[in-house]
């Protein structure tokens, strides 16, 4: 893990003894992620529900993604969740397995892609897609299978955007508030923009997610998150 870990766990140690205003109430970060108990029993009942009503489209794009591309249907990178804890987030796979020597390729002949990766970790035209990668990234039917991370309590509906280790220095001091709770299917940086969005804008937003937390702030975001997903806007 090396000196960027051991970065993370004294930041989430530093974390636990503070206190912030969550929902018009003081609340250290402690061992309970934000919004506590009632947050992740809703988590999970809804998780359960949503994962045996999409069984059969969940079956359904496992097996174009494996007749599309050769290797698995789903794809496993890890994160970083509550306190500091490495999980990994599932996705459908949306790229060709080989994808970090493609990337490597791209990046070395294309600068300006290089700069917009450096930025953001994130490419408008990524050549590591696949043709279907590309429909299920527009409508995000991708993360569906993080469902099973909800399922499991690594992550929440709402919440930050999951991160790499490496991403939190980006996160400075906002990195404390990112690690007081789940990281989330979707959140205020969803519903702001997606990819349109800086990754300071980003981090403004999920350390604001912290501070702000409420049940009927997740209400909110959950709902404008439907017109969000079905216009594919922002999505990458």
């Amino acid at each position: 893990m090396g000196h960027t870990g051991d970065a993370v766990t004294r930041t989430a140690k530093l974390a636990r003894p503070r206190s912030r205003r969550r929902g018009g109430l003081a609340s250290a970060y402690s061992d309970t992620p934000v919004g506590g108990p009632a947050k992740r029993v809703f988590d999970a009942v809804f998780a359960l529900a949503l994962l045996l009503a999409f069984a059969p489209l969940l079956i359904l794009v496992a097996l174009a993604v494996k007749l599309v591309s050769p290797g698995p249907a789903f794809y496993g990178h890890t994160r970083i969740g509550f306190g500091g804890a490495a999980f990994k987030c599932w996705k459908f796979r949306t790229m060709v397995v080989n994808g970090d020597e493609v990337l490597a390729q791209y990046l070395d002949e294309h600068p300006e892609a290089r700069a917009e990766w450096e930025d953001n970790r994130k490419l408008r035209h990524d050549p590591r897609v696949t043709a279907l990668g590309e429909v299920l990234r527009k409508y995000s039917v991708d993360e569906l299978p993080q469902l099973f991370n909800v399922l499991l309590g690594q992550m929440s509906f709402v919440g930050p955007r999951p991160v790499v280790r490496a991403e939190l220095k980006r996160y400075g001091a906002a990195s404390a508030s990112y690690l007081a709770t789940r990281p989330g299917i979707t959140g205020l940086w969803q519903t702001s923009g997606r990819s349109d969005t800086s990754y300071e804008a980003r981090v403004a937003l999920d350390d604001r997610y912290v501070s702000e937390w409420s049940a009927g702030l997740d209400a909110v975001i959950l709902i404008k998150t439907i017109p969000v997903v079905l216009g594919a806007r922002g999505s990458c």
